[in-house]
């Protein structure tokens, strides 16, 4: 009996030994420079069978050099690997049935010297990933905004428009702004700044991310910008060196008023730049270090407020801005072995702002002078940041785990020294403000390739502190708030866990992900201040995200998304400290905001022409307790007090589009039009400095929108040119509008020295068009204000390889 058993048990284990051999496998693989160790995008990966002569399966390698093929039988085959500049690699392989997934590992591509010495071959990413979730730009493609800022670069994207120094997406400037993928204190955490400071010279790419997924932090309702530093990573040492300069305000477009100082006029900027790379072995040691010195005339603002009661007063905002702009970024790669890597980096920011304002005041018929403000603002912003990311790649191809840790210092230093100038006598006041930040950031990540797709979860943790002190020293009549000074301490913890899974077969596509965040915010103020007391709030909240993707066919694709997301109120939004850079509309953070939380819908579809593509997306955005400033008055005073408040609903409802084309080999164009619906709904919230008051706000809607127009011309094989056109039409801001705006970028390139060295010239606002225009109205005032700030910049710049 028992040896019938043992025969019956080897036969059932014999029998499903076979019937699992016949199982199909999912094979792998990543493709890379044979020299330089670089992955390779877009390789044709071919799957033939033993012999070489039948075509079984076929794919092109995606963003990160990856290829799989699903569904392959046990049996021996042949991979062939083709790529435009590279010898066609093949080599067989064999599918065994023990695994479900399997992993060639990496196939490495021989450069074709022949091919080489005849063309330069350029890779052209497409805008718009296969995902529609992201546009990526390269900023070296941009040639008209060469040698300028990261937020000049930023004002010809598709997409993107630029206000108030702030990046908007679709007409929102909820935007979270990231460096190689983390928040840093260089451009805020949560909101954003410092991007007009940031030179492009340091920056590879730029992507805009509309959908973000669960493996985000949840702030930022418009998107992301996720701004990529420069990292060579071709073998031995190697590099770049630039050195950019320009003239910006080459005419006065509006005259000052009487009584004041000259405002800027032909303004200079230089931007140097070095870029370091060596790499051998198992390390990678990088550097890149950008210095940007500007003088800017940057806000030049004729105002005139109107008064219930008759009052009218016509004022000049001017400031002469200086600024010095300095990053360093250097770390190293230690490739451990084939499994682990380890990547230990630090950035540096310092930056140093000196602004010489002057502020007058005049009657209705600017027969009286009735106040000069005078002011000098000393700044300076220093940025440090240190980070870890440790890497273990398992057997099985994609499964992988990162482990990282980031610590950022952000110290804001600023003094302000005033000169109130009345009829009768000349005050002198000033403040001084300190601020130091300080973030720490803990992250686990986790990502396992599936048959058909890939399952990714995480945990964060974040501790930021930012402890503030404000001190005011009034003159003689002076008209600073002393009492509204201080200290305050700004607390926040944030755990966040998330998972997401990725689905895809031949026709579907989907993506459904889930990210809760727990956050505790404690706003400690000093008590002896005279208006707010300490404040704070905490929540637990789910923020889904969901994609669901038809391939129609090989060209054509429609995408759904969902996600829900949150914009929480920054330490500036609520700092209780007024802020004088105006005289008499004065800005004041407000303790009591709250965060808002906002919904998106979005249908796009993509299709590939011959020698381009054509996207669209419909999308609608709605909110809750919508983050605004309200300007109002308190009674018999003539000053406006602007404050963050939470507002009620707002609505974005709009449709994108995007057409690339190759027209010729000489010419090819990228034309973006986006136009939407901003509401939002009426409102009466209460203001609490410096008095108690009720403000009421009626519904605001408006169509709006912007085209933007790339062209770009190959004037001959080591030329090329871009124009860029911009219109931005009309759009609704808080209690107000502000008028279209249109503009001509201009950029050309030439490639010398073999290839290794470039020049460029290029002019931003060729014509000097762009002027902002703005309407506001308050419940006991209205004003119009025309800003004729620096817009026009003309640069020249080299750079060099090596």
């Amino acid at each position: 009996m028992s040896i019938k058993i043992i025969v019956l048990s080897f036969l059932i284990l014999s029998i499903s030994n076979v019937l699992g051999q016949n199982k199909a496998v999912t094979l792998s693989g990543i493709t890379k420079d044979k020299t330089s160790k670089e992955t390779l995008l877009y390789v044709n990966v071919l799957l033939k069978n033993s012999k070489g002569t039948i075509l079984i399966a076929g794919t092109v390698t995606n963003e990160e050099g990856r290829f799989s093929f699903a569904n392959v039988v046990p049996g021996n085959y042949f991979l062939e690997c083709t790529l435009v500049g590279f010898k066609t690699k093949t080599q067989p392989i064999y599918v065994g049935s023990l695994s479900e997934f399997l992993d060639e590992g990496t196939v490495e591509l021989e450069k074709d010297a022949t091919v080489l010495s005849e063309v330069v071959v350029v890779s052209k990413q497409e805008l718009i990933n296969s995902k529609m979730d992201k546009k990526t730009f390269s900023v070296a493609d941009n040639m008209s905004q060469s040698g300028g800022s990261v937020l000049q670069t930023m004002q010809n994207l598709p997409g993107v428009t630029v206000h108030d120094g702030k990046v908007q997406i679709r007409g929102n400037d909820k935007v979270t702004v990231l460096i190689d993928g983390k928040q840093t204190a260089l451009t805020g955490f949560g909101n954003q700044s410092g991007l007009d400071n940031i030179p492009a010279s340091a920056i590879e790419k730029i992507e805009i991310i509309n959908n973000p997924s669960a493996k985000y932090d949840a702030n930022g309702n418009a998107g992301i910008v996720n701004i990529i530093y420069k990292k060579n990573k071709k073998e031995g040492f190697n590099g770049k060196v630039g050195i950019t300069s320009g003239l910006g305000s080459l005419w006065e477009r509006k005259e000052n008023l009487p009584t004041i100082r000259p405002q800027y006029s032909v303004t200079p900027k230089i931007n140097p730049t070095l870029s370091l790379n060596y790499r051998k072995n198992k390390i990678n040691a990088f550097f890149q270090g950008d210095y940007l010195y500007t003088e800017t005339l940057n806000k030049n603002e004729f105002v005139t407020r109107t008064y219930t009661d008759g009052t009218i007063i016509n004022q000049q905002s001017k400031r002469n801005r200086n600024t010095h702009f300095t990053t360093i970024k250097t770390g190293i790669d230690w490739n451990i072995n084939e499994q682990n890597s380890l990547t230990v980096s630090g950035l540096f920011g310092t930056e140093k702002i000196i602004d010489n304002g002057d502020q007058p005041f005049f009657n209705e018929n600017y027969s009286q002078r009735l106040r000069l403000w005078q002011f000098l603002e000393d700044e300076l912003k220093t940025t440090a940041m240190v980070t870890a990311a440790y890497q273990h790649k398992f057997k099985q191809a994609g499964r992988l785990l990162n482990i990282g840790l980031n610590y950022t210092f952000h110290r804001e230093d600023e003094k302000y020294f005033f000169d109130n100038i009345m009829p009768k006598y000349t005050g002198k006041d000033a403040f001084k403000l300190l601020s130091d930040e300080k973030v720490a950031d803990f992250n686990i990540d986790y990502s396992k390739p599936l048959k058909y797709g890939r399952f990714e979860t995480g945990f964060k943790f974040r501790k930021r502190d930012i402890p503030t002190n404000m001190q005011f020293f009034p003159g003689a009549n002076s008209p600073i708030d002393s009492g509204a000074g201080g200290q305050a301490t700004y607390k926040e913890i944030i755990p966040a866990v998330y998972g997401n899974y990725i689905f895809e077969n031949n026709k579907i596509e989907a993506e459904v992900g889930l990210r809760v965040e727990y956050v505790n915010l404690r706003y400690n103020i000093n008590p002896d201040h005279n208006t707010y007391k300490s404040d704070g709030y905490s929540y637990a909240q789910p923020f889904p995200n969901v994609r669901l993707a038809y391939k129609i066919d090989g060209n054509n694709k429609i995408s759904l998304f969902y996600n829900r997301r949150v914009d929480r109120p920054n330490e500036v939004d609520i700092r209780i400290f007024p802020k004088y850079d105006d005289a008499e509309i004065i800005k004041v953070g407000n303790p009591a905001l709250r965060p808002q939380f906002t919904n998106l819908l979005e249908l796009g579809y993509k299709t590939n022409l011959k020698k381009g593509y054509f996207y669209s997306a419909a999308y609608h955005r709605f909110a809750n307790a919508t983050i605004t400033r309200i300007a109002s008055t308190v009674p018999d005073s003539n000053l406006i007090y602007a404050i963050f408040q939470n507002a009620n609903k707002s609505q974005n409802t709009g449709i994108e589009m995007v057409l690339s084309q190759d027209i010729a080999k000489w010419y090819s164009f990228n034309f973006n039009f986006n136009a939407y619906h901003n509401r939002i709904s009426a409102f009466t919230i209460q203001n609490l400095y410096p008095q108690l008051n009720t403000f009421s706000a009626e519904k605001q809607d408006i169509f709006s929108g912007n085209i933007k127009w790339n062209n770009t011309l190959h004037v001959s094989k080591k030329v090329d040119a871009q124009v860029t056109a911009i219109y931005l039409a009309p759009d609704i801001i808080p209690q107000g509008k502000i008028a279209s705006r249109f503009s001509i970028d201009f950029g050309i390139k030439k490639s010398v020295q073999n290839g290794k060295g470039e020049f460029f010239l290029n002019a931003t606002d060729l014509f000097n068009t762009l002027v902002i225009k703005k309407q506001i109205q308050g419940q006991d005032f209205n004003y119009s204000s025309t800003d004729y700030y620096e817009t026009q910049v003309i640069r020249l710049g080299y750079i060099y390889k090596f």
